[in-house]
C-alpha cells in the first residue's frame, strides 16, 4: 500500500477554508493531512472543516484563543490519538498531535518560533528536546516514525536563499541548526533532501515584504522519518505552486 502524506501551515485554518482549502483537500487524494498554526478552536469551525467527506479529523488547541494550534485529517482510523508531548512546558498551545497507526507513528507538530527573543529560542530548542525523547521511546520499541510540520528552522544554507544576511537570525541560528541536527543524530532522515540533495525550493516566504513574488524564501517544513522507512520513501515535494497561506504544503509518499 502507499501512503500518501501532506503537510501544511496554513497561516488559520478559517482564513484558508475561504480560500478554497476543502477543495484542496479532497483533491489531494491524501491518506493522511496534517494542519498547523489553525488558529482556532474545534467549536469555531465549519461542520465542512471538521467532518469532510472520507476523512476524520483532531484537534489540538491552544488555550490562548486565536494562536497556534494543529489539526490531523486521515482516511484511515488510527489505533489511538495522544495530545501533546506529556510535558506542561510544550503542552498549552495545541503544538503536536501524535497518530498511533500499524505501520507507522505520525507526529504533527508545530515547533514553536525563536523570534521573540533568547528566552523563545531556548524554549525552542527546549521543545525540540523533549520531542526527541518521545520519538526515541518510540523508535526503540521497534516503531517507524514519521514526524511532519513546520520546525522553524533552515537546517542548511540551501534551504534559504540569503544564508549570509539570516545567520542572526531566528530560524537559522548556529544553535537552532545544531538542535536541527540532533535530529539527525537520532537517525531520522529528512526526506526531501534524501531524494533531491540539490534542489532549492522553499516552502515560507514574509509576506511582508512579498518575498513569494521573488522567492527569497525559507524551507521549513519538513517530513521525517526513520530509519527503518528509509527504503519505503517514494515521493518528496514541496509545493510552491500552492497558495493560500505564507506557507507551501509539503508531501511524503510511503510505499508499505
Amino acid at each position: 500500500m502507499e501512503w500518501k502524506l501532506i503537510s501544511w501551515n496554513v497561516n488559520g485554518i478559517r482564513a484558508v477554508e475561504k480560500k478554497g482549502f476543502l477543495d484542496w483537500l479532497l483533491a489531494s487524494d491524501a491518506d493522511l493531512v496534517a494542519v498547523q498554526e489553525t488558529k482556532a478552536h474545534p467549536g469555531q469551525l465549519s461542520p465542512a472543516l471538521l467532518n469532510p467527506p472520507g476523512y476524520q479529523a483532531a484537534w489540538s488547541s491552544a488555550e490562548k484563543k486565536g494562536y497556534s494550534g494543529t489539526g490531523t485529517y486521515s482516511r484511515s482510523a488510527p489505533l489511538r490519538v495522544v495530545e501533546g508531548l506529556g510535558d506542561s512546558r510544550f503542552d498549552t498551545e495545541g503544538r503536536t498531535l501524535i497518530h498511533e497507526f500499524e505501520p507507522f507513528v505520525f507526529f504533527n507538530i508545530y515547533f514553536p518560533n525563536g523570534g521573540r527573543g533568547p528566552e523563545w529560542v531556548a524554549h525552542k530548542l527546549a521543545f525540540y528536546r523533549r520531542f526527541l525523547d518521545v520519538a526515541r521511546g518510540y523508535m526503540q520499541a521497534g516503531r517507524p516514525v514519521v514526524v511532519t510540520g513546520d520546525f522553524n528552522t533552515a537546517y542548511a544554507e540551501i534551504d534559504l536563499a540569503r544564508p549570509k544576511e539570516n545567520v542572526g537570525h531566528s530560524g537559522f541560528m548556529p544553535e537552532e541548526r545544531a538542535g536541527l541536527g540532533e535530529f539527525f543524530e537520532i537517525g531520522l532522515i529528512d526526506t526531501f533532501r534524501h531524494l533531491h540533495p540539490d534542489t532549492v525550493k522553499y516552502s515560507w516566504w514574509n509576506m511582508v515584504t512579498r518575498a513569494r513574488e521573488r522567492n527569497v524564501g525559507w524551507r521549513l517544513d519538513y517530513f521525517m522519518v526513520s530509519p527503518d522507512l528509509k527504503e519505503k520513501i517514494v515521493a518528496a515535494d514541496i509545493h510552491d505552486d500552492v497558495y493560500g497561506s505564507d506557507h507551501c504544503p509539503v508531501s511524503l509518499g510511503l510505499s508499505l
